[in-house]
């Protein structure tokens, strides 16, 4: 397992980038990795879907679906495109300091 360091802190990330330990996750990664998608700042609309998705998670043990994120905030699918262009499941769970979403390519 790779390490890397984002926000000043060192942390695992598999070969795509992604968090392997949700618990070494930090806002001020959550922040670094938001630039690194192209996201310029963080909203409060964003940290809605962010913290939904690290609740969750903390459930299942695993980064919520499109489809569970849209049914558990309320937020359409749309305005998640919005939030998180292109691939916004992939994007909020890496940002989130999760695994790539099942289904996800």
């Amino acid at each position: 397992m790779a390490t890397r360091v984002i926000a000043g802190k060192t942390v695992q990330v598999n070969d795509e980038g992604f968090m392997t330990d949700p618990s070494e996750w930090t806002k001020e990664i959550a922040v670094e990795y938001a630039k690194e998608e192209g996201i310029a700042e963080l909203t409060a609309d964003h940290w809605k879907i962010i913290e939904f998705c690290r609740q969750s998670a903390a459930t299942s043990g695993k980064a919520p679906t499109l489809r569970t994120i849209t049914a558990g905030t309320g937020v359409s699918t749309k305005e998640l495109f919005t939030l998180f262009p292109k691939g916004p499941a992939k994007k909020v769970a890496k940002i989130s300091g999760l695994g790539k979403p099942e289904g996800c390519v």
